[in-house]
């Protein structure tokens, strides 16, 4: 990615990668992603704000060597992680004289993760200013809005917010500013899903944080940027809300057919009942896809054959996912089927702690669901619907 000048002396000079698939050996990538970092240049010191992941550290370089850039005076990093950090080293080969601005925590991850020499790092705390001669840089600590150590970092007189990976999204695209309204709102959901979900919490205690900065502009550190930061923190405000929506999330799997017939019956079960349902084949899934599902449903069920003694291992990998996501769903249950024996059913609900949501009765039978299996199936379906109505779910 060429460097592209977004206001007077600013400058984004990161990279797009469009390429990469998966993100930490994880995360399906359908869309690529970038790496963005951003130059501002004052009257009397230039700062670098992130850099690129160690893959896309020529870009970088690159795009500074053809802007001219002899001298950086600081390089301020928002968050320790290899895709924003990664390229800190070479940076700093390039400008050895450079400070690498950053807070205490982000300070020893970085020595921890990169090496970084601890004398080469000025520390910053919560709202602590720094001045560029004509511009000023305020830097304001977000612990958990994504690791511990993260942090934003505005450009005050320009009201240029610089959010680290809040805000972001993981496309790669030509576009350095947003265009496509839609497009961006479900590159940026999804991204929520699959990074910023876990700390719901956290994010919204920040989000009015931010408007009272009255930002003009969200320079994220993935995907494109807003000029219209409205946009952006609108759906921040509703994904983080504790508002759940009269929807069910329904993952599963089947071996030989008995569970897909008890996810087939109790899909329509809830579609007779006014119950969104979105049911995902776990074998063909894009696991990204799900985690978005999961911003918004009142209700997960999951839905597994029996391995042994257990759930399938496909069900337990988007289990332990979900469960880590922590989405705002008030309540779980387990359907299913097995042959001589097992435990599905509790070992799934265990694993659900994290998600703090009621269990209504699970459905688990031995074999091809019969008539009884079905009445259960129906008994589960009216729990939901019962339990929507009761918190108004929207």
């Amino acid at each position: 990615m060429v460097a592209r000048e977004i206001s007077a002396g600013i400058w984004s000079v990161g990279a797009i990668d469009w390429d990469r698939r998966l993100f930490d050996e994880l995360i399906p990538l359908p869309n690529g992603t970038s790496y963005n970092a951003y130059l501002v240049r004052g009257r009397d010191k230039t700062a670098l704000i992130d850099t690129v992941d160690p893959s896309k550290e020529y870009d970088l370089v690159s795009n500074l060597i053809r802007l001219g850039i002899e001298k950086i005076d600081y390089i301020v990093i928002n968050h320790a992680e290899q895709d924003h950090a990664g390229s800190l080293p070479m940076i700093l080969e390039f400008y050895p004289d450079a400070a690498v601005v950053t807070n205490a925590k982000c300070r020893d991850l970085l020595i921890a993760l990169l090496h970084v020499p601890p004398e080469k790092f000025k520390i910053v705390a919560d709202r602590d200013i720094l001045s560029l001669g004509d511009r000023t840089l305020e830097f304001i600590l977000t612990p958990w809005t994504h690791w511990p150590e993260t942090q934003l970092t505005f450009l005050c007189e320009d009201k240029i917010l610089f959010p680290c990976d809040l805000f972001g999204s993981h496309v790669a695209g030509s576009d350095l500013f947003m265009r496509d309204d839609w497009a961006a709102y479900v590159s940026a959901k999804r991204y929520y899903a699959e990074i910023m979900m876990p700390f719901r919490n956290s994010i919204r205690g920040y989000i009015d944080t931010v408007r009272a900065l009255s930002p003009v502009m969200i320079a994220p550190s993935h995907g494109p940027i807003y000029k219209d930061p409205a946009f952006i923190l609108d759906a921040y405000d509703d994904w983080t809300s504790d508002t759940v929506r009269n929807e069910v999330v329904l993952p599963f799997t089947s071996m030989h057919g008995s569970t897909a017939k008890m996810v087939d019956y109790f899909t329509d079960a809830l579609l007779a009942r006014g119950i969104a349902v979105k049911p995902f084949n776990l074998s063909k899934t894009d696991i990204g896809e799900l985690a978005m599902a999961l911003v918004d449903a009142a209700t997960i069920v999951i839905a597994t054959p029996t391995v042994l003694f257990g759930p399938h291992p496909q069900v337990i990998y988007a289990t332990y996912l979900a469960n880590m996501l922590r989405p705002k769903a008030r309540f779980a249950s387990v359907i299913g089927s097995y042959g001589w024996g097992g435990k599905s059913a509790e070992i799934l609900v265990k694993m659900l702690d994290h998600v703090k949501a009621e269990v209504l009765e699970p459905v688990v039978v031995r074999g091809l669901p019969d008539e009884t299996a079905l009445r259960g199936l129906d008994r589960l379906a009216d729990d939901i619907a019962r339990k929507h109505k009761e918190i108004s779910a929207v």
